[in-house]
């Protein structure tokens, strides 16, 4: 796991600037290399004993140079599949990757072959050419910008600001994009000029015409196509989630008592010794609207004790949001609608004091088995879609209600940008309920919940992984109908783990009603002076998105009132204007 860094001239001065803004990404040594083409970085964070052999930018036989940030989870299937052809000389993926780019079409490679999380640099030297991807499900982050010379890229935003011309301008598409979604999932980011790669994009740039050639995009599309066969789960979810477990370095593991996580502790404790487990304690424990924001803390607890785990609480206080707020929207570097921000900041703090190196978090669960009440709705809506274009509006439905800007910017606006940003090719008529799966896997999911979990583990040196986003298991799942995961109330959701498991996991695991991993916010803001003091401080200042913020939103909805105070502390922190 790392940072990987590079720009399309001559420069090892920029690139170990950047290296020293990002250093949080790798503390276990850096490296450039350079030609008069282009500059390439890589820093490192070690998970195998031998971190020298993984050794980056990697230079191949063919003298091109790779720089990847990730983990190939199906590295040993690989390694048996070209036994006949690469001889390794370490044990590390790059040396197989970098391999593969040099002699198997690069498409192929990134499309069809690797089950990794990645965000990858290859330059290709015979064509003059930087390639750039990310993995299918948008695991691992990457931006880009175009200069002068030609094109910058960076693991993180915040490496590109002081070289990207008027990047403290906020992107008015990107803004309202988060404004009526929570998250930005268009092309740009928030901050003008600076641009993400897709979940499984790869582009493919031109140093000597200084443009982009091509690009194309992977992602997991919802076949719909399978009974569920509850051997064959069983078996894929077992191998899936212990194919996780690549390298030597102590794992933690979030356990929040729900389905998905008690899933993957499960399976790894049948075959690691020595697991760590956190979950948070909420104090103090406040009951809102009936819901106990320590239920699932209790479940975790209960069920650490069943499998022996070496479990640890990490107690969640007002002052943790108060003391922790502008860090954490400052390392998240876009908004989102998330006020828990700082409740996971600190965890992943938490976890990085007690040596924790490798963190797994059970994301991605719900929009694989069908675990949100939305998709039981979608499911049995009368009037179902029948095109990409009604779908799409469809599932513009399920967001938070917008924060009101004083900008000429609507939902119909939106819905145009949206049907040009996000791909056809995910829709399946047939099957409403899976696409609906299957699209937030490659937006909100990526956007929000794997963004977060890179941001803030790397904040703290620790590489975060999701054994249920490998591709092979993402296919499985948006393969079996949707019939099969849902019964005949909102109750029955999850149903491919709730039969499967039945035998092996608790019934308080699986017939748990399911609850929001949450600080109990609205209520802490009312009560709590430093809550408070921190809120009134942010908002008595003037910024650069105050101006078309609407006082609507200050009053009377407790969720856009949170969202305006994020929105403002995030344009205060970077120094942001219109």
């Amino acid at each position: 796991m790392c940072g990987i860094y590079g720009i399309t001239e001559k420069n090892e001065k920029l690139i170990k600037n950047i290296i020293n803004k990002c250093s949080h990404r790798g503390p276990d040594g850096y490296n450039i290399f350079s030609n008069d083409k282009l500059t390439l970085g890589h820093n490192l964070l070690a998970i195998t004993s031998k971190p020298n052999d993984g050794k980056q930018p990697w230079i191949s036989e063919n003298n091109n140079v790779l720089v990847y940030n990730g983990e190939i989870f199906n590295y040993n299937d690989l390694i048996s599949t070209y036994k006949d052809k690469f001889f390794p000389k370490t044990t590390c993926d790059t040396e197989l990757l970098s391999w593969l780019l040099d002699n198997i079409p690069y498409e192929k490679v990134l499309s069809n072959l690797i089950d990794s999380m990645h965000a990858i640099a290859w330059y290709n030297k015979s064509n003059n050419e930087i390639i750039l991807s990310r993995d299918h499900a948008g695991i691992k982050p990457l931006y880009f910008a175009f200069i002068n010379s030609g094109i910058i890229f960076c693991s993180e935003i915040k490496g590109l600001l002081s070289h990207v011309k008027d990047s403290s301008i906020i992107d008015r598409h990107a803004l309202a994009c988060t404004s009526f979604l929570g998250v930005n999932v268009l092309r740009q980011t928030i901050f003008k000029g600076i641009y993400k790669v897709f979940p499984g994009e790869t582009i493919v740039y031109s140093i000597d015409q200084k443009k982009i050639k091509r690009s194309f995009r992977t992602f997991v599309k919802p076949y719909s196509n399978k009974k569920l066969n509850i051997d064959e789960f069983l078996q894929i979810t077992s191998s899936t989630i212990n194919n996780a477990t690549l390298g030597i370095r102590k794992i933690g593991i979030f356990l929040s008592g729900g389905i998905d996580s008690s899933l993957i502790a499960y399976e790894l404790r049948n075959n690691l010794q020595n697991i760590s487990s956190f979950t948070n304690i909420m104090d103090p424990n406040e009951i809102l609207n009936g819901e106990d924001h320590n239920s699932d803390a209790k479940v975790a607890n209960l069920f650490s004790k069943s499998l022996d785990l070496n479990h640890h609480e990490v107690r969640i206080t007002p002052d943790i949001i108060s003391d922790y707020w502008n860090s954490t929207i400052k390392y998240m570097e876009e908004p989102r609608y998330n006020w828990n921000l700082p409740m996971y900041y600190f965890t992943n703090k938490f976890l990085s004091e007690n040596k924790i190196i490798v963190t797994m978090a059970g994301d991605i669960g719900d929009e694989l088995y069908g675990g949100y009440p939305n998709y039981f709705r979608i499911k049995n809506i009368n009037n179902k879609p029948k095109t990409w274009n009604e779908f799409i509006r469809l599932w513009m439905k399920k967001f938070a209600s917008p924060i009101k800007l004083n900008v000429k910017f609507d939902n119909e606006d939106l819905h145009e940008l949206l049907l040009e940003t996000l791909p056809e090719e995910i829709w399946n008529p047939d099957d409403i309920a899976n696409s609906a799966m299957a699209l937030d896997c490659i937006t909100t999911v990526s956007e929000d919940f794997f963004t977060r979990n890179d941001k803030f583990g790397m904040a703290f040196s620790m590489e975060g992984r999701f054994p249920l986003a490998s591709k092979q298991y993402m296919e499985y799942c948006l393969s079996v109908n949707s019939d099969y995961k849902f019964g005949t109330n909102l109750e029955q959701t999850k149903l491919p783990v709730k039969i499967s498991y039945k035998n092996t996991l608790p019934d308080y695991i699986l017939n748990k009603e399911k609850t929001g991993w949450s600080v109990p916010i609205v209520v802490w803001l009312s009560q709590f002076e430093n809550i408070k003091n921190k809120y009134i401080e942010i908002c008595s200042k003037e910024d650069g998105i105050s101006p078309i913020l609407s006082k609507d939103n200050y009053i009377g909805n407790p969720k856009r009132t949170l969202v305006t105070w994020m929105l403002r502390t995030w344009s205060q922190e970077y120094k942001m204007h219109l």
